[in-house]
């Protein structure tokens, strides 16, 4: 190769500086057009991505708000699932599309989902449970759907403006429909219940509280149906006590010695006591001698308030009860 001579020139024809100017633009035009569809294009998961607002990362939040409402009716029209007519008459497909009552029968048939072979003393599932509660037949035993426990658990919390740390006592808990979002939301061992049917409380324990992941919270949960209070401790001062369709189902007079064993327990002025459907107990002794008795135990009845469910075509009424003086 001939050593380089600097005063060598390099020639470039006006055609080769045209198609390189040509290139050079093209590849200009590829970049500008590519970032600017990056900010005009907006797709469907962008659609759905939720907005986060200061009230989506405060623990605080408790309620459904007004957005959360817009972006689920936004999903429901973005996926075309408003058309319900249409969507019900269609072959409903699952990979277990069968009764409660067939799943039921192949869970007696065939001893379990499956069969474990190890030593029953290393095999934590040969404690006793119930097929009815691996079908969650316990969900159907209510009178109201399932799905209306985290309304009620709404419309209470947000009444008492509950806080982690507040105490929390419910009456006739059930297989925890409304107790599970209690337990979810407040601190460990600030959830008490106390409930007398044994189905109830093994359906608690075996199924609702291990399949939620809420054992570690440690909820208080007994058994009894004398409304003794005291297994609950004597220093506990409960921020809400609530009963959903519970003390319409007892004797009046024993509501009265539950009322009067719970006034003690409930915080002056700021903790209240939600009784649902109705409180014939008192009513049944008319106006004024309600107001006594309710006076006599440091209690006074405060107004009744009508929830409607954002779930469902449902309302409850709850009435309001606190403790007007220490």
């Amino acid at each position: 190769m001939a050593p380089w001579n600097s005063k060598s020139v390099v020639v470039i024809t006006v055609p080769t500086l045209l198609i390189s100017a040509a290139s050079a633009a093209a590849v200009l035009l590829f970049v500008l057009l590519f970032f600017s569809a990056s900010k005009t294009t907006t797709t469907p998961c962008d659609q759905c991505a939720p907005k986060i607002t200061s009230l989506e990362t405060s623990r605080d939040q408790i309620s459904t708000t007004h957005e959360d409402i817009e972006w689920r009716n936004h999903q429901i029209r973005h996926n075309q699932l408003s058309d319900y007519e249409e969507a019900k008459n269609k072959l409903r497909k699952g990979i277990n599309p069968r009764t409660r009552a067939q799943q039921l029968q192949d869970l007696v048939l065939f001893k379990g989902i499956s069969h474990y072979e190890a030593a029953e003393a290393s095999n934590h599932t040969a404690m006793p449970c119930p097929g009815e509660l691996l079908v969650e037949e316990h969900h159907s035993n209510y009178g109201e759907p399932w799905a209306g426990g985290r309304d009620v658990f709404e419309f209470l919390a947000k009444s008492v403006q509950l806080k982690q740390d507040s105490f929390v006592l419910e009456i006739g808990c059930g297989t925890l429909r409304v107790g599970l979002h209690f337990i979810r939301y407040l601190n460990s061992h600030r959830f008490h219940c106390i409930e007398r049917d044994e189905l109830s409380l093994i359906s608690a324990f075996q199924y609702e509280l291990p399949s939620h992941g809420l054992l570690y919270k440690r909820p208080l949960i007994l058994r009894g149906e004398d409304m003794d209070f005291s297994r609950f401790g004597s220093g506990v001062q409960y921020d809400l006590i609530y009963a959903s369709a519970v003390f319409l189902h007892m004797p009046d007079q024993l509501v009265w010695v539950g009322l009067g064993r719970l006034s003690g327990k409930l915080k002056p002025l700021d903790g209240r006591i939600f009784v649902s459907h109705n409180i014939k107990f008192c009513s049944r002794l008319g106006g004024d001698e309600c107001t006594k008795r309710l006076s006599s135990l440091g209690l006074e009845y405060l107004g009744k308030h009508t929830h409607d469910s954002l779930l469902f075509n449902h309302y409850e009424i709850w009435f309001e009860f606190r403790r007007f003086k220490a």
